[in-house]
């Protein structure tokens, strides 16, 4: 009895499985795992919409060919003028004398020197309408000067661009153009000191009238600056 007494209390082993985790346990996983899944989602979109700008802004940098340039007339002059100090006062300068249209920054050099020396004849007409002042006949005298370097410059490009075999845009040349369009423009701005010294009563009209002027040299003379890198810019040869 003793005997099987000893082995009654023992019945069935039973083996006990492991407790399921709580449920909110479980929730917070998921809801770990939905977070980051939409974090590198976020991250990799972003990421390429940031590709795809980059991509984009690198096309629209790239320089129109040069093929492009030469048939474009209206582009070409724009580029040239960007060159200069007043790139608008160029183009509206340059764009009514393209015709027929061109695509040479030796033309519109030229055009651009045509255009200044309008700016002085009327600057001339303007002195001779109020030269009663001692100032203002200096301006006339002045302005003529003026004149003459510009139509001197324009004279000299045409000489060369009929010469046959001869190269227009020669180093010394280059250097003979900048001196006279510097000279007509120092001529504008002694005329001006003059009449601020006499204390003329036209001096306003002329600031203004002179500064415009002045825009159109300035431009001239940045143009000849850069006609090397804009005749290669658009794959031409310099005459």
């Amino acid at each position: 009895m003793d005997s099987i007494n000893v082995f009654k209390g023992y019945g069935k082993v039973s083996l006990e499985q492991p407790n399921p985790p709580p449920p909110n346990h479980l929730h917070r996983r998921r809801r770990f795992i939905v977070a980051s899944l939409a974090v590198f989602l976020t991250l990799a979109i972003g990421s390429l919409i940031a590709v795809l700008i980059c991509e984009s802004a690198t096309e629209s940098d790239k320089p129109e060919p040069s093929s492009q340039l030469a048939s474009n007339s209206a582009a070409s002059l724009k580029i040239v003028c960007a060159v200069t100090r007043y790139p608008e006062t160029c183009f509206s300068a340059i764009s009514p004398l393209n015709s027929p249209p061109s695509n040479s920054p030796l033309r519109f050099f030229n055009l651009s020197l045509h255009a200044g020396a309008a700016q002085v004849s009327s600057l001339i007409s303007l002195a001779n309408e109020t030269k009663a002042e001692a100032a203002v006949k200096d301006c006339a005298e002045l302005f003529d000067d003026a004149a003459s370097q510009l139509a001197r410059s324009a004279e000299s490009i045409s000489v060369g661009s009929s010469s046959s075999g001869e190269k227009v845009l020669t180093e010394m040349r280059i250097s003979d153009l900048q001196t006279w369009i510097s000279a007509a423009m120092t001529d504008q701005e002694t005329c001006v000191d003059g009449l601020e010294e006499m204390g003329s009563t036209a001096v306003d009209e002329f600031k203004v009238r002179v500064q415009k002027s002045q825009e159109y040299m300035s431009n001239s003379l940045a143009i000849l600056n850069n006609i090397h890198s804009l005749f290669a810019k658009f794959g031409l040869t310099m005459p």
